[in-house]
This record gives structure tokens, sequence and C-alpha cells, in this order.
């Protein structure tokens, strides 16, 4: 069989191919050029797949290589998004905030999938079906302190309004100390606000340790050891706290002005240009800051409205006060 032949054909393939292919709604030939084979008529590495017939040709001599390949993408199509969306079996993403990442099928035993109720015959044995799977998912101790830290986790961040990013790498926080042996002896609920607090650390989103401790209902010295011994275990670098993150946050809860709280985020950066804000609690620089913009701007803020709003005392915003004005060399007035 001649060479000239052979790219007779294969051209002859190429248009039954567009062919084809304008008749399925596609004016294009879908190939993928592979460069990890050889043709072993003339050598060439100029192989492309076809992947509407299924077949691999060299384009060079028109030797098909392999044929029937396996098509690994949907079997069905689709013309528009909403198409593409109804037609998707794909499940829930993996959520490392859920016991068993999300993978398990959840058994319902109200009603079925068209929403109907299930006789009582039916909702007893669902019920058996799934006191059995939870029964299986459990087996081992760690399962079961992964099913409790989780369910305490969303608890905490339902509480604290925490978003699902930071609740997130919480949850992968606690995994990692729960693989090294960290929990160990150790109260769970403890280490699970441990790891919150951490997460809000690295993603600086303005919580302190006293608003977990509070939503946790457990001792604050606990709570602090625990996040020290998992960024001593887990070799974490936090991210100093910034005290323009808890401006927003103190104003909001006290009710001060726009205008009050833009002067507050000049005074702390001005500070910070000075390196006055080094060491200091950013809670009691941002009430601190508010007060001092309130008095600028003569509006009527109490310390002790701003104490309340940063769970701070009295004694530290006026403190902080004496710092900054010490700093940006303000008067007393």
């Amino acid at each position: 069989m001649s060479k000239t032949y052979i790219e007779a054909q294969f051209q002859q393939l190429q248009i039954l191919h567009v062919f084809a292919a304008s008749n399925t709604g596609c004016f294009t030939m879908s190939k993928q050029t592979v460069t990890h084979a050889k043709c072993p008529e003339c050598g060439s590495v100029n192989l492309v797949r076809d992947i509407e017939m299924g077949e691999s040709v060299c384009s060079d001599c028109g030797l098909v290589i392999r044929e029937t390949i396996l098509d690994r993408g949907a079997e069905w199509r689709v013309f528009t998004p909403e198409e593409r969306k109804s037609k998707a079996r794909a499940g829930a993403p993996t959520k490392y905030s859920h016991f068993a990442k999300g993978l398990p099928t959840i058994i319902r035993i109200d009603r079925d999938a068209y929403g109907r109720p299930l006789s009582a015959k039916v909702r007893r044995q669902m019920w058996r079906l799934r006191r059995w799977q939870i029964r299986s998912r459990v087996r081992t101790s760690k399962s079961r302190n992964l099913m409790m830290a989780m369910n305490e986790l969303r608890r905490l961040s339902e509480k604290l309004h925490i978003p699902s990013s930071v609740q997130e790498m919480a949850a992968v926080i606690y995994r990692k100390a729960l693989n090294g042996d960290l929990i160990r002896g150790r109260c769970i609920a403890v280490m699970v606000a441990g790891s919150l607090y951490a997460a809000c650390r690295l993603t600086k989103i303005p919580r302190t340790l006293n608003e977990i401790t509070e939503a946790s209902l457990r001792d604050h010295k606990d709570i602090a050891r625990a996040y020290r011994m998992i960024v001593r275990n887990l070799e974490m670098k936090m991210p100093i706290d910034n005290p323009l993150d808890y401006v927003t946050k103190i104003a909001e809860k006290a009710g001060v002005s726009s205008d009050v709280e833009g002067l507050a985020i000049k005074i702390i950066r001005d500070a910070r240009s000075k390196h006055a804000t080094m060491g200091k609690d950013p809670s009691g620089l941002a009430a601190a800051a508010l007060y001092m913009a309130s008095k600028i701007k003569k509006e009527d803020i109490t310390q002790s409205r701003l104490a309340k709003a940063a769970d701070l005392t009295e004694v530290t915003i006026r403190n902080r006060k004496k710092d900054l004005m010490k700093t940006l060399n303000l008067n007393s007035s």
C-alpha cells in the first residue's frame, strides 16, 4: 500500500469526522496531540487522539495506532449551563469540618426521595439502618473523637459567626493535631477552641481569645495553653495582629459614626509608622484610637461604652490612650 494512498484515506477520514461533528451540533473536531508515544510504522511522534471516534492516528503516515479508546467523559450531551447543572451527578464537595468529610450517605427516616412520608414499618427499618451505619462509622476511638470535635467546632462557629473557610481551616488544624497524637489525655472542647483561635489568627479574623472562651464555656488558661501547644507542635507561624482589623468591629458594636472610624484608622496608621503598636493589645489600641477620634470629632462616646464593645476595662483604654498621645505628640484636651 503506497504512502500517497494512506494519506488520501487519512484526509477522507478527517472529512468524515468533521461531517459527523457538524451533524451533532459541533463544528470542530475534538483532537488531542499525543506526545508520549511513537508510530510503529514511521517512528513519528506526531500522533493525534480523536476523542469523537476513540482512535489514535499518526498524522504523518495515517496509521491507526489505537482504536476503541475508552471515553472517560460524560455520556450525555448538554447545550446550556442549566442542562449541565441539572444532569451533573457529582456529589457535595469534601468538607473537613464534617465528620468523615461529608462522604457517607445520609439516611433519612421521615420521607423518601420524592418528599412523600414513609410508612411506620419502613420508618423503623430506616431507623435501624441509620443506627447501624453510625455504629459502623465510629468503630474506633479516633472516629468517635473526631465526631465529637466536629460537632463542637460547628457549635462554636455558629455562635461566633465564623466564616465557613475559617471553620474548614480549624478542622484541618484539629485533624493534624489528632494525627500527631496531641489530643490524647486532653479535653476535646479545649483543643477545638484552641484550633479555632489558631485559624482565626492565621486568617486575620478579629476574634479574641476572650470571645472564644466565652462561647466555649471552658477555662481561659486551658484554651490558651492548648493554643500554644498546637502552634508549637505543628510549627505554625502566626501573623502579628493588626489593630486596624479590630476598629470596624468595635465601631459597629459601639455605634460609632463613620467619620470617627476613619479618623481612628488614621491615628493607628500614624502610630504604626512610629512603631508605637508593637507589643500592645490590638483591641485596646483600636478602642483607644476610637475614643481619641470621638473627642476630636466632638462626639459623645464614653470609655465604658467602648470598653464594653471591645471586652476590655476602662483602665486599659486610658493607658493605651496615653501611649498614643505621647507618641503622636497630641494634647490631653
